[in-house]
């Protein structure tokens, strides 16, 4: 890790490290799986577009926070490394060029893998005298007609720049008389335009092309100065019911959908250009009200999204050596023999990892559902969806055939908002009752409950699982999911639906753990339970994140106690193992692999008995306190098994694992034995998962 990022050993206090800091060597995590040789190129090229737009969201959303915390509460300290808002954005401010100039290494990197492989990518001042000419009119066919050009002056005053979008900034002179141009492309523009000519494919960004042909963008004028600039809004909002209930005649998606347009104009946070002048620069940070810390140079690309369809220039033949092995989730064997999947769930929990394993057993189990006599309702709660989702087709027939149907759907799901309320339109349009969640709480459980009623009476068909309702996720995130026709986790699952739609959220469920009432509470319990047992205590979790005081309090109390702590945590890890009477018996693994580990999975107990838990919350105070979430325990032994299979594997990874140290830095894991890839093993084991 470069000496910028260095800066984390000043965001730990004892034990403790920056949730901010620590996000931010996640994403260092990220990016070095581009210079993975493990993977292929084309993977690699989409690891590097992963970490831009990661880093991109965490500016957006994250600094965007701390900056409205520093406006209201200059004094209030962050609860586990007393930092201010202030101190934390100073420390992110000075990790951002080390992670600039990482990234930028890594492009040089895969471009000159990519040329090897035949793809050029070219900079205008590398070009030929005939690439030059070649280019030239690529640009005059291709992109001058999607150019939208201004210059500044009173009749054509300074228009508001937008989030991400990538601008021509120019100084201009004519007769004696200096002004300032700006210009955009269409957002149909290819990013990247071919050029004819040449044994390689020569690719040129249609924004390098802007910045190199700028003369001809205006016309009549002399180009003194030029660069290209990318600005970055705040896209923090505070949405609350009351709100709603004052302004909006109680009408939520109301307030959303105003909150949502105001995006576009919040303040900017972040400035970055190519090499640009000082008084260019002066002129952007003066008009933009921000401060040079705030401005970052960027060698290499502003983002690389166009890295995802640099694989669209290979032929056929080449693609797949450039490519991850194709895989197609599979459907476990003894149900893809069954075309009555609620007369499987009713003999036997039915048990989905996903990707390894197919969410298309879940959607025949909706449309069974929506078309089955005996099923009187269904109830969903929904937090991010495909955007042509097949649940939502299942819960239309639902509703056309006469079954109840009850949809919880969070508007305050970040830059899914308006496929929310376009989603909450059309159930409500068809029929459906649609609530979304309650009071100020995010609704982020995963939960359907399918009520029967036959000649025996009422009954129940639950699914509880880690990830969203989400098909196209589904292919991308590794995600558990449990599928069971237990009466007493049934029953919660019905109290669940009826408890939201009464604004109660104290109930004391047989089954289930649901936050904020209960989870923290029985998480913080079954930790206890383990540390009576002082060394023979087991303790083992996987998460995203973990940042909740409390839960870290107890884990170092766990390990103080003798009891042995493993947790594999795939991104921010507020706790650090391994500090002296403190954390000695915890270890922090890391996993960024081929999938997005997404799974929660919660474990107490010595081998053979385990007390298992899925969940979709992280031990995170928003999650746990903030947040409607749904911890199951495992029953069944055979999912249970499943469960913990999984988990072992992935505590065992020695290819994809990074370790986190004493000092809170990831190290690859010394490999002494056979490599183990926890996700290629899974792939491997898909029909027996």
């Amino acid at each position: 890790m470069s000496k910028e990022l260095d800066v984390m050993g000043k965001c730990i206090k004892g034990a403790y490290t920056n949730r901010e800091i620590s996000w931010l060597a996640f994403n260092k995590r990220v990016l070095d799986q581009a210079m993975d040789l493990t993977n292929p190129l084309l993977e690699r090229c989409k690891f590097l577009s992963i970490f831009i737009s990661n880093l991109d969201e965490f500016i957006q959303v994250r600094l965007g926070t701390l900056i409205n915390q520093d406006e209201k509460d200059p004094a209030a300290k962050e609860n586990k490394t007393d930092m201010t808002a202030r101190e934390q954005i100073d420390a992110i401010l000075h990790c951002l060029p080390s992670l600039y100039k990482a990234s930028n290494e890594t492009y040089r990197f895969l471009k000159n893998e990519l040329y090897d492989k035949g793809i050029s990518i070219i900079k205008g001042k590398d070009l030929s005298e005939r690439q030059l000419s070649v280019a030239k009119e690529a640009f005059h066919s291709q992109i001058l007609p999607r150019t939208n050009p201004m210059v500044l002056d009173s009749k054509h005053p300074l228009y508001r720049f937008e989030n991400f979008r990538i601008y021509l900034v120019v100084s201009l002179e004519r007769k004696g008389r200096e002004m300032t141009g700006v210009a955009s492309l269409h957002t149909t523009t290819p990013r990247l335009i071919k050029l004819s000519g040449g044994k390689k494919v020569h690719l040129m960004r249609s924004e390098e092309m802007l910045l190199n042909f700028a003369d001809s963008v205006f016309p009549g004028f002399t180009v003194k100065d030029k660069a290209l600039i990318r600005v970055t809004r705040n896209a923090d909002f505070d949405a609350s019911a009351e709100d709603a209930d004052d302004e909006y005649g109680f009408d939520f998606s109301r307030l959303i959908q105003t909150k949502v347009e105001g995006r576009t104009s919040n303040d900017v946070i972040r400035l970055e250009t190519t090499v640009i002048s000082d008084s260019l620069k002066g002129f952007l940070l003066k008009t933009l009200g921000i401060k040079k810390n705030s401005c970052f140079l960027i060698q290499g690309c502003f983002d690389y999204k166009f890295m995802f369809r640099i694989g669209d220039f290979f032929d056929y033949e080449t693609l797949s050596s450039l490519r991850y092995p194709a895989y197609k989730p599979v459907v476990p064997r003894y149900l893809s023999l069954s075309e009555d999947l609620i007369s499987e769930v009713r003999k036997k929990d039915i048990f989905l990892a996903y990707p390894y394993q197919s969410i298309d057993v879940l959607l025949k189990l909706l449309e069974q559902a929506a078309c089955d006599r005996r099923v009187t309702s269904i109830k969903i709660t929904i937090y991010r969806l495909a955007s042509r989702s097949k649940i939502i087709e299942a819960l239309l027939k639902a509703a056309e055939n006469g079954k109840e149907v009850v949809a919880i759907m969070e508007l305050c799901a970040r830059f899914d908002e308006e496929n929310n309320l376009y989603n909450a339109d059309m159930l409500r349009d068809a029929g459906c009752t649609v609530f979304y969640g309650i009071e100020n709480y995010k609704v982020h459980s995963k939960i359907i409950s399918i009520t029967m009623e036959d000649e025996d009476g009422i009954s129940y068909i639950t699914h509880i699982g880690t990830g969203n309702y989400n098909e196209s996720t589904a292919k991308q995130y590794t995600d558990l999911n449990i599928i069971t026709a237990n009466r007493e986790i049934g029953e919660d699952g019905a109290a669940f639906f009826r408890n939201l739609a009464v604004l109660n959220v104290e109930y004391d469920y047989t089954r289930l753990l649901v936050a904020p009432y209960s989870l923290k509470a029985g998480l913080l319990a079954e930790m206890d339970r383990e540390i009576a047992k002082g060394d023979k205590g087991v303790i083992r979790a996987k998460f995203n994140s973990l940042t909740d005081r409390d839960c870290i309090e107890k884990l170092i109390e766990a390990s103080r106690a003798g009891c042995q702590v493993s947790l594999v945590v795939r991104g921010i890890c507020c706790l650090v193992p391994g500090v002296k009477d403190l954390t000695e018996n915890i270890t922090v693994i890391s996993i960024v692999g081929r999938f997005l580990e997404h799974s929660r999975i919660y474990s107490f107990g010595c081998e053979g008995e385990e007390r298992v838990y899925i969940a979709s919350a992280d031990m995170m105070t928003r999650n746990l306190e903030k947040r409607v979430e749904i911890a199951t325990p495992v029953l069944d032994p055979d999912v249970k098994k499943k469960v913990l299979h999984i988990l072992s594997l992935v505590e065992n990874d020695n290819v994809k694992a990074r370790r986190m140290d004493s000092t809170g830095r990831y190290a690859k894991i010394q490999n002494l034995s056979s490599p183990i890839n926890s996700q290629e093993e899974c792939l491997r084991e898909a029909l027996n998962l």
